[in-house]
């Protein structure tokens, strides 16, 4: 599109300082297309560690142009704020990096006739409760129980799922085994909280990554997942392998319930995560996001097919279709185990260590040649240095993880066990006793 304006070019971008962290190139991109990264974050975010990230020349964030730090999303709220964005500014696209601000971010460019998921879509991706509603052929059996019924909540099979309808991160879902268990995990909810009971979904999980330019699928990709549920009543994500080792008739299963899923909800431009359970060979949507995947699946990606996935979601944000290979290389990110205690140092013989929290970006990948032996690209700490361990309840409590890159037709497992093993976490045990729980 031609466009005609003496106001300076921009994107704006709604994120939180983790995200950011994990996708700086996003921030790169923009810049570097001579347009001006707007930045909107919500409550969660330090704004004064951020604004230092800014005002830093040597970092990566240095490059966004204005920052605003809101209480919230409510669409309302996220409109005003931008008001004057956009009259000194030519907002020439709008991309959401994290879950929070996908509402919002699809009614801002919606209203600015800019690509966008559109806003049913974005509505649906961002409420599981709508999800269950609206794609219901393609999940598990279910029941919703408003904060009203909470008292009536059961379940016709054991054992089964329970989850906050709200919530991210694997914050709040559990098995439980029986009635008794089931009314105990409802009373650790908030009184305000819709809840979510499930039947337990058994089979091995995935995820599907897509680009999605005016209705079209360009590209997807496969990403097998691992969590802790085999030890305990959580569902917690320690690993992931992108694109999954599986037969192809298997990924093409999942990429195809995936498009089904977008053509339904009628999504436009942007990109999806999507996860599933293959039960007997057959998909089944656990649920959808219309945001940029979490963890470091974006680097496994770049990792995998040598490019980076963030300028191509920049593309679909200014309205360019976008181009993005297949892959010819596997990556895998896995969490270390730990143990409960006072986190003060990790350490790994003969690669350096990223604390990203602490430094507000993850390092950067630098793809290997298609031939190229296995190696440890990154180690990485998700948590400060002194921060509490104790057992994994939901992804905040995850200390460190290797990514792994590793030749198409290497043993994933074996490739990142060798080098998960050399990462050491020093653990202050002394305060272990009262961190268990």
């Amino acid at each position: 599109m031609n466009r005609q304006s003496h106001r300076p070019p921009a994107v704006v971008v709604m994120s939180d300082l983790a995200a950011l962290a994990r996708q700086h190139r996003l921030i790169t991109d923009i810049a570097e297309r001579g347009l001006a990264p707007l930045v909107i974050v919500g409550p969660s975010t330090d704004l004064a560690r951020l604004t230092g990230h800014i005002e830093d020349g040597t970092h990566p964030l240095s490059r966004i142009a204005a920052v605003r730090r809101l209480p919230g999303p409510a669409i309302d709220s996220v409109l005003a704020s931008v008001q004057d964005w956009i009259t000194d500014f030519d907002v020439r696209g709008v991309i959401c990096s994290g879950e929070v601000f996908v509402d919002p971010a699809a009614v801002l460019a919606e209203a600015l006739a800019l690509p966008s998921p559109g806003t049913w879509a974005a509505r649906v991706c961002r409420n599981k409760v709508m999800q269950r509603v609206i794609l219901r052929d393609h999940g598990p059996s279910w029941r919703a129980f408003a904060p009203h019924e909470r008292d009536t909540a059961a379940s016709d099979v054991y054992p089964c799922v329970v989850k906050p309808a709200g919530r991210m991160f694997s914050s709040g879902v559990i098995r439980v085994s029986d009635d008794a268990e089931l009314r105990a995990a409802l009373g650790a909810y908030e009184p305000d909280e819709t809840i979510l009971v499930e039947e337990l979904v058994t089979g091995p999980e995935f995820s599907v990554e897509a680009l999605v330019h005016r209705g079209e699928v360009m590209w997807s990709g496969v990403t097998a997942k691992l969590t802790n549920e085999d030890s305990g009543p959580y569902f917690t994500e320690i690993g992931h392998t992108s694109p999954a080792k599986l037969p192809f008739p298997q990924s093409d299963t999942l990429i195809a319930a995936n498009s089904a899923i977008l053509k339904a909800l009628k999504f436009d431009s942007g990109i999806t995560h999507a996860e599933f359970r293959l039960r007997d060979g057959q998909p089944v949507l656990m649920e959808v996001a219309a945001r940029l995947p979490g963890d470091a699946i974006t680097m496994l990606w770049h990792l995998a097919t040598g490019r980076p996935l963030e300028p191509a979601i920049v593309d679909l944000a200014l309205g360019v279709k976008p181009e993005y290979p297949a892959p010819t290389r596997r990556a895998v990110q896995r969490f270390v185990e730990h143990r409960p205690g006072r986190l003060t140092d990790v350490r790994c013989a003969g690669q350096s260590v990223s604390w990203i929290a602490d430094d507000g970006y993850w390092p950067t990948a630098t793809p290997s040649d298609t031939k190229a032996p296995a190696r440890c690209a990154s180690v990485m700490v998700g948590l400060p240095r002194g921060a509490r361990l104790g057992l994994l309840h939901d992804s905040s409590g995850r200390s460190a993880s290797v990514v792994v890159d590793l030749p198409w037709e290497a043993d994933p497992d074996r490739e990142v066990g060798i080098y998960a093993d050399q990462v050491e976490l020093v653990i202050d045990a002394e305060t272990a006793g009262s961190l268990a729980h």
